[in-house]
């Protein structure tokens, strides 16, 4: 009697018994920690999941493509209804892949590309971090020796920012009124090794260098201890709005930081992943589009996010939005930063 009076009820009021249903299983597979970004990610994707009623699992691959594969096995062990995948490696990964898709588990490719059409990609629009970056420095040095670091050969975010980057400056290099007198990935995206490559730029060049493209903020961090190193101050852009580059904006000792807020991609990412997990089609996602940008050329369903470049002038749009503390940002701050005032 009980029974038939609940589901009397359900019928009045419009619910199903998918409404009543335990939560689902969002499995999130991180590339790597070691970026100060990634546990900002975190925090809303998980918020997200949460909200939606469903549980946040997770595994770190530790910059380990052999880790990652194994990862996303044992999270499809442990029963997982979607998947979130921050690919350290993508074509290593393709074994797990497969498994989920053969399994019915959909995935979401996290700011990084898997260029495989049973994923949905979310990211920032990456070009167009790219162009950012090139359009601020480039508006300080209009010509000159320039020198690119570049993020991990493996991570197809490295050609993207490059090419927003070749879009904004590609005809003044083949004009001869810039020079790119230095280019060289970084294994890792790591800070240390963007200092390497940074060094070698400026001993090669007799420190001929006027202007610096960093891939991301970590790197740009190490282009800038080794430029300081020579007593050299040059316009140097950078990405993802790390709170020691927001500071070096402020500072003057870099000229860009393009902000993309994490917590709105760890939202959609984490809204994505339940919709997905409870029968959502990849193409009815709210607001998804085409991508067909890889190497590849295979038509995906995704969404790019818009970035927001940080500079001396929109320094106060990361301290409104709660980003970072006016403290923190203006520690140090050069004369004239209006938000520091």
């Amino acid at each position: 009697m009980r029974n038939a009076i609940l589901l009397a009820v359900m019928a009045t009021v419009g619910f199903s018994s998918a409404a009543l249903a335990e939560g689902k299983k969002i499995g999130v597979s991180w590339a790597s920690f070691q970026e100060e970004r990634w546990k900002i990610d975190e925090a809303a994707m998980k918020t997200a999941i949460e909200a939606a009623g469903d549980t946040y699992i997770s595994s770190d691959a530790q910059s380990s493509s052999a880790k990652q594969l194994t990862d996303i096995e044992a999270l499809l062990a442990q029963g997982v209804d979607a998947l979130i995948i921050n690919a350290w490696d993508k074509d290593a990964i393709g074994p797990a892949i497969d498994k989920a898709a053969s399994e019915g588990v959909p995935m979401v490719g996290y700011d990084r590309l898997i260029e495989d059409d049973r994923t949905f990609y979310l990211t920032f629009d990456n070009k167009g971090v790219g162009s950012i970056i090139a359009q601020e420095v480039q508006k300080l040095v209009p010509e000159g020796n320039y020198a690119i670091i570049k993020g991990d050969p493996g991570d197809p975010n490295a050609a993207f920012l490059l090419s927003g980057m070749m879009e904004v400056i590609g005809a003044d290099v083949a004009s001869g009124k810039i020079k790119i007198v230095g280019e060289a990935f970084s294994d890792g995206w790591k800070p240390e090794n963007a200092q390497k490559n940074m060094e070698q730029i400026l001993t090669a060049n007799n420190n001929g260098v006027d202007a610096v493209l960093s891939q991301n903020d970590g790197m740009a961090g190490g282009a800038i201890a080794a430029l300081a190193a020579q007593g050299l101050v040059i316009p140097v852009g950078g990405q993802d709005g790390d709170l020691a580059a927001i500071n070096r904006v402020a500072r003057g000792s870099q000229t860009v930081s393009v902000w993309k807020d994490s917590r709105q991609l760890g939202k959609a990412a984490g809204e994505i992943a339940s919709a997905l997990a409870n029968g959502t089609a990849l193409d009815a996602i709210a607001g998804a589009g085409k991508f067909n940008g890889g190497e590849k050329g295979i038509e995906m369903n995704a969404i790019l996010l818009s970035p927001t470049p940080i500079t001396k002038d929109t320094l106060g749009e990361a301290i409104d939005a709660g980003h970072i503390t006016k403290e923190m940002a203006c520690e140090g701050a050069a004369a004239g930063v209006a938000a520091c005032m």
